[in-house]
């Protein structure tokens, strides 16, 4: 990797309906959300699970999130890994020809900065990389 590490998973994700099932067992297991933010037709919610977090992803209208439902249902929807260098990383992974959904990074939650990997670069998975606002370091530790 060229100018670049991952430094930890940063999120694990799960998509579900807007009923509350997996929002009451992640509370009960998990505690409270650390954070809450809403994006177009879903509600992202962060559960601190120690050194990464939970993300649940709950579609509340026409978005991405609702169409991924109406595909494979509710459950795993991506992985995220957290780097230092997300320019650097993209830069990188399109040289080896990793194809990616985002050429650039754009704003996540939470102050990140996100892009995605498609899934068929991964045999099948959504690859998300997340660098920390300043960088590369956790905000939260």
């Amino acid at each position: 990797m060229n100018g670049w590490r991952v430094l930890s998973m940063h999120h694990v994700a799960v998509a579900h309906g807007d009923e509350s099932t997996c929002e009451d067992f992640f509370t009960s297991l998990l505690g409270g959300p650390a954070h809450t933010e809403e994006g177009p037709g879903f509600v992202e919610r962060m559960y601190p699970a120690g050194g990464a977090f939970l993300q649940t992803l709950e579609a509340d209208g026409d978005g991405l999130v609702g169409r991924f439902l109406d595909r494979r249902g509710p459950g795993l929807h991506h992985v995220a890994f957290r780097v230092d260098a997300i320019d650097a990383a993209l830069a990188d992974l399109r040289e080896r020809g990793v194809r990616l959904i985002d050429e650039a990074p754009r704003p996540g939650g939470m102050g990140t900065r996100v892009a995605f990997l498609h899934p068929s670069a991964s045999g099948g998975v959504l690859v998300e990389l997340v660098q920390d606002p300043g960088g590369g370091e956790r905000a939260d530790g």
